[in-house]
């Protein structure tokens, strides 16, 4: 991609609202995007602009990352360059070349030509794009056959090279099996295995890693990076993650309300923004901060004999839970009928106190959602319990269950799936106050109105959902959650599908609020920067065992076990301020206290059972899984 980048020249091209890349190169670009003007038509069947006079070049082999808030018109400019714009949505004006032809005029036909072989394109959810109905080989194979003539058998073998090439754990297995069977990160290597046994000549790239865990996040990008390298392949990279842009693209094209604001090289523009937009997002990423004063009730603080404050009781216990799921048996004994049991989570421990906020983190599958739905009462533990308030309640009559899930209430990371369209937004806070006996209507049309201005929606009682902003829609669920004053808030990725700036508002609404009303908070993440702003303590979780706890400053500054210090060397950080500027910085670990073999592998069970043992001297708290035999 040739771009100038230079304030004078940026003062001018914003301010006419497009950004260009250089002209006049000697060689022509793989890519050519010129005055791109995308619009919506409107009742009155006129056209809305959206997108403003985009353009850009990018060069074969080259990447672009194209970066912004939520409707930004990222995501709008790769469905136009795969001809895959909504119907309501139409190209107002603008050129667009792709290998020296016009991209923008072609026929039906020309365009299925283009998608794939000469253009592919991963999603932000890999489960959408694989069909669940077919196996991953008939899959994979059905573009080569069809689209490059390659014989069935031949493709099959390129197929099982690609998915080898992507790290595919038995490629020959996979081939026939669905895409059910797979972790998210699986289904992510599966799709990038599809897409580039094409060839294609620029690959689009929307969010690939959003739903991923660090570790799998990296090792994703990874493979994208290097197999776009080794064919020679353009890459146009959609994310709202700065960090993942600086370390992995060479430019960036930065969008605000579909107007292009700045761009240049990434390493330039991201370490010494011109524009004011681009130094926003850059304050907006997460921070680790100090901690909160926060109001805690009085009925939380027992009196000692010298009449001062101890430490709280805990609000929620898991003493022991583990967890087990049922499977249909396969192979020969399948014939034999029945199921199988898998233990999802082993004999899990830990717990949370009034105005504290306890993180979990782990890969995909590791069971940290298991362990909330447990304590939601949605999923029976095999063995442990479930303490609130130092009191049993999952076996203890519905009466006693239902009055613990008002107690303890659950913000999703979707809440356009969580909260019902049909129902307004005022409706769907006072939704879960209806089966509270002690409120008459009153009561809860003021609990209500109280719960809207917390998070600062006091004039959108009457709006429908689709009427609302992502980060709008969140507030409405933190609301819904507040309502019926809850001990605990389960906060289940609440974050992820959110882009930075909106993302900073909500956690520091969060934040605010816990001060205020002293809840208890259960964070679920794969982001550990959300981990390092907002957490008090972490508990870091591996295919179902608890390998690592401790206060988020001696997770974060002392981790112990291997798999810790890999998820905090996963993913690159972009940190720095305005007056210094940023850089990407991997984070550095001390050196490992013991050999790996100490350490709990659960790929290694024959060497005993873990134990979660203490770290050093004076890290009160902080604790690491050993063999319990070391």
């Amino acid at each position: 991609m040739t771009t100038r980048h230079s304030a004078s020249a940026m003062e001018s091209l914003a301010a006419s609202g497009s950004v260009r890349a250089a002209a006049g190169s000697a060689h022509q670009p793989l890519l050519s995007v010129r005055d791109l003007t995308l619009g919506f038509r409107g009742p009155d069947d006129k056209a809305k602009p959206v997108v403003h006079g985009v353009s850009f070049d990018l060069d074969a082999g080259r990447s672009l990352a194209v970066v912004g808030e939520s409707g930004s018109g990222k995501t709008l400019i790769g469905k136009t360059l795969l001809g895959l714009l909504p119907d309501a949505a139409q190209i107002m004006r603008g050129h667009v070349s792709f290998a020296g032809q016009p991209l923008l005029e072609q026929t039906p036909a020309q365009w299925r030509s283009t998608r794939g072989i000469g253009i592919g394109m991963v999603f932000q959810e890999p489960m959408v794009s694989l069909n669940p109905a077919f196996r991953i080989g008939e899959q994979l194979t059905e573009a080569l056959v069809r689209r490059r003539n390659v014989p069935r058998a031949q493709a099959w073998t390129q197929a099982v090279a690609m998915l080898e090439r992507v790290r595919v754990r038995d490629p020959q297995g996979c081939m026939k099996r669905y895409p059910h069977e797979f972790s998210g990160g699986m289904r992510q290597r599966i799709m990038l295995a599809a897409v580039m046994l094409l060839r294609p000549k620029l690959l689009i790239a929307d969010e690939p890693t959003t739903a991923l865990d660090c570790v799998v996040q990296k090792e994703v990008l990874d493979l994208m990076t290097e197999l776009t390298r080794e064919e020679g392949t353009a890459l146009i990279f959609i994310s709202h993650n700065l960090a993942l842009v600086a370390a992995y693209t060479e430019q960036v094209l930065v969008m605000r309300a579909g107007v292009a604001v700045e761009t240049g090289p990434a390493d330039q523009v991201l370490s010494r923004p011109s524009h004011d937009y681009t130094l926003a997002l850059l304050d907006a990423l997460p921070r680790r901060l100090p901690p909160v004063d926060v109001a805690l009730p009085d009925s939380a603080l027992a009196e000692t004999a010298s009449a001062a404050a101890a430490a709280p009781a805990p609000i929620l216990e898991v003493r022991d839970v583990a967890i087990d799921y049922s499977t249909a048996r396969s192979g020969f004994a399948a014939w034999f009928g029945g199921k199988r049991s898998v233990r999802a989570v082993h004999r899990a421990s830990f717990s949370v106190g009034p105005g504290e906020t306890l993180a979990i983190v782990g890969e995909s599958g590791s069971g940290k959602t298991s362990l909330t739905k447990a304590v939601l009462g949605l999923v029976t533990p095999a063995e442990g319990d479930v303490l609130l308030n130092g009191e049993q309640f999952l076996d203890a009559g519905a009466k006693r269950l239902q009055a613990a899930r008002r107690a303890i209430q659950i913000v999703f990371q979707d809440p356009y799936s969580s909260l019902d369209p049909r129902m307004r937004v005022g409706s769907l806070v006072a939704e879960g106050l209806r089966a509270d006996p002690s409120l008459d209507a009153a009561q809860r049309a003021e609990r209500v109105a109280t719960a809207l201005a917390d998070v600062g929606l006091s004039d959108h009682a009457g709006r429908f959902v689709h009427e609302l902003s992502g980060g709008q829609r969140q507030r409405v669920a933190i609301a819904r959650a507040l309502a019926s004053r809850p001990a605990v808030i389960i906060a289940d990725e609440p974050v992820s599908a959110l882009d930075v700036t909106v993302q900073k508002q909500v956690l520091d609404m969060l934040v605010a609020l816990q001060a205020r009303y002293g809840f208890a908070c259960l964070l679920i993440s794969h982001d550990l920067g959300v981990v390092e702003q907002i957490a008090d303590r972490v508990l870091v979780m591996l295919r179902g065992h608890l390998v690592e706890e401790g206060t988020r400053d001696a997770v974060f500054d002392d981790p112990c076990h291997p798999y810790t210090r890999r998820l905090l060397q996963a993913v690159p950080e972009l940190r720095g301020n305005r007056t210094d500027g940023f850089k990407v910085l991997s984070r550095e670990v001390p050196a490992p206290r013991l050999s790996d073999d100490r350490y709990f592998d659960p790929d290694r069970p024959e060497k005993g059972a873990p134990l979660l043992t203490q770290v050093g001297q004076g890290n009160a708290g902080h604790r690491v899984a050993l063999y319990a035999d070391t």
